[in-house]
């Protein structure tokens, strides 16, 4: 078993208020989730509106797999016009961890 995170530092556009954040970042976590099938949350600067932090985990039988599917997750965040992607964190663990 194969289990894989990422988390997303993000700095939101032209932004003014939390209401306006969460009408960018809930369709970003909505669309990793119905595409992928990850867990996905915003989980960090929850009371900041111009920056976001989401999680996404994932678990499968074929790191092969799984590490093609982070990536895709990575490239459909990066390639969002309405966000900048600050940083990228990736874990994997595997049977040997």
């Amino acid at each position: 078993m194969y289990v894989g995170t990422l988390s997303f530092d993000l700095l939101l556009g032209d932004v003014h208020s939390l209401k306006e954040k969460r009408s960018v970042v809930r369709p970003i976590v909505a669309e990793l989730q119905r595409k992928y099938g990850v867990s996905a949350a915003e989980v960090e600067h929850m009371d900041l509106h111009r920056r976001a932090v989401v999680g996404l985990t994932m678990v499968s039988g074929d790191a092969g797999h799984l590490s093609d599917v982070l990536d895709r997750c990575e490239r459909l965040v990066a390639g969002r016009p309405e966000v900048e992607l600050l940083s990228v964190r990736r874990r994997f663990h595997g049977d040997d961890d």
